[in-house]
């Protein structure tokens, strides 16, 4: 087997690597009995598939491949070795992310039976003390013998990410400050990538895919597939480009597995070949003539566009009809309003036509009173203009009236100043005498009011000096 024969699909060699690791190792290794390391391997290629939405390219972090025979590619076990950095396209900045990953983290604890107490209002800011004993724990389920040391656990831990296959550096300084702002998004965001890794080997191992004490056909198949795959990855990994020694095993232990000989091989070949060509007359036959699917998917097309067609001139009939129904019930209302007014002006035509036939006047009663109509309204009209006149005197009269009174009222103010200055007014005053000076106007008194008071004035004046 030739690596380009597998990846003809494929112009780039560096890109062949990623694409290998994931068709092969992602699809038969899963379930498998698997070391630790070789499992966070298949767990950073997915996550990688999953975050960067891409079937990995050539700007993979996988390390580019040195080939030549006898090489070894720099790996461990197939991991990474040599990775370029990626961004991190977790959003680490969105609080709401962080808060998430917290309560998984926080969840994946209590699950777990954490010994320390432990809150999510603690996982907020933790210490350096918390962090380690976190990290210990969750790593202590993949590796129950590990020990972390505690006098160089900022080394230890961003080595023990890395060797995990965690696609982003930690760097030595933010184990210093676990808990600053800007240091514990990437903190929590790699401890539960950790988490999601024992979750992954918790699942493994509850329903493994492989039984060593299986013997059906299927399950025997994978197996030689998953250790021919093994092989040939270590090959590969080894500097190796040619399977062929590889192929034969797996094709000889295939055939003695499902008892195959050449000859039944080579009548299976003369079948495929027999149907193959028979897959092509039919098309060929096909091609000729012209396609009925397409031309049913035509009409159907055309059909459905005519019951759209139909279905919108049914409506607009239908609101046609509501239309012409709505414009006939107000017609048929008017019509039955204006035969009611019809009779009723029947009615009163009828009884005019009585009282003009019942009259006692005749037409030349009718025509003297008009003429004495016509004679009142001349007199009335004479007699308006006559009232008119007389309001309008009236008017002349009111206005000098009120000129006069005007006049009067400024003259007795002013005969009422002077007397309080003389202490004539109030009748009380200290030159009155026990007189009322006080001039007070009565309309109604009449002319003779103004020579009462004159005399009346006079004469206390005259008593007085």
């Amino acid at each position: 087997m030739r690596r380009s024969s597998s990846t003809s699909c494929l112009s780039c060699r560096q890109s062949i690597q990623p694409l290998r690791v994931l068709r092969d190792l992602c699809k038969l290794m899963t379930g498998a009995l698997l070391t630790v390391r070789c499992i966070l391997f298949l767990v950073y290629i997915a996550v990688l598939c999953i975050m960067n939405n891409t079937a990995f390219n050539s700007s993979c972090c996988f390390c580019s491949r040195t080939s030549g025979p006898g090489s070894l590619r720099n790996s461990q076990y197939g991991a990474f070795a040599s990775m370029e950095k990626i961004k991190d396209p977790r959003p680490l900045h969105d609080k709401t992310y962080i808060q998430q990953c917290i309560r998984q983290l926080y969840e994946f604890l209590i699950e777990y039976g954490y010994g320390p107490s432990v809150s999510v209002k603690s996982l907020q800011t933790p210490s350096v003390k918390d962090f380690v004993n976190i990290f210990s724990f969750i790593y202590g389920i993949l590796c129950p013998s590990y020990e972390l040391s505690s006098s160089k656990s900022e080394e230890e831990i961003p080595r023990i990410f890395k060797e995990l296959g965690y696609p982003f550096a930690l760097p030595k300084s933010s184990m210093y400050t676990v808990g600053a702002p800007h240091t514990w998004p990437q903190i929590v965001a790699a401890l539960v990538w950790l988490t999601d890794c024992v979750k992954l080997i918790a699942s493994m191992k509850e329903s493994p895919l492989f039984d060593e004490g299986e013997t059906e056909d299927g399950i025997l198949h994978n197996k030689l597939f998953l250790d021919y795959t093994v092989k040939c990855y270590d090959h590969f990994m080894r500097g190796g480009d040619t399977f062929e020694e590889f192929d034969a095993e797996v094709s000889s232990k295939l055939k003695e597995l499902f008892k195959t000989s050449e000859n039944h091989l080579e009548a299976l070949e003369a079948e495929e070949k027999r149907l193959n060509e028979e897959v092509a007359r039919r098309e060929k036959e096909r091609e000729s003539e012209p396609d009925r699917l397409v031309t049913l998917r035509k009409l159907k097309s055309s059909l459905q566009t005519d019951v759209q067609k139909y279905e919108a001139y049914m409506s607009s009939l239908e609101s046609c009809s509501n239309n012409i129904s709505q414009r006939s019930k107000n017609i048929t209302e008017e019509s039955e309003a204006a035969v009611v007014e019809i009779e009723a002006l029947k009615q009163e035509n009828t009884r005019l036509k009585h009282i003009c036939d019942n009259q006692k006047y005749s037409v030349a009663d009718i025509e003297r009173l008009k003429s004495e109509i016509e004679e009142l309204k001349q007199t009335v009209k004479k007699s308006s203009k006559e009232l008119e006149a007389e309001q309008q005197q009236l008017w002349n009269e009111e206005i000098k009236y009120a000129k006069g009174k005007e006049l009067f009222d400024a003259q007795v103010a002013d005969y009422h100043k002077w007397a309080r200055k003389l202490k004539l007014i109030p009748k009380c005053g200290e030159n009155s005498g026990d007189v009322d000076f006080e001039i007070k106007f009565n309309p109604d008194a009449g002319p003779n009011c103004l020579a009462m008071y004159r005399k009346k004035i006079c004469v206390s004046i005259y008593s007085c000096f």
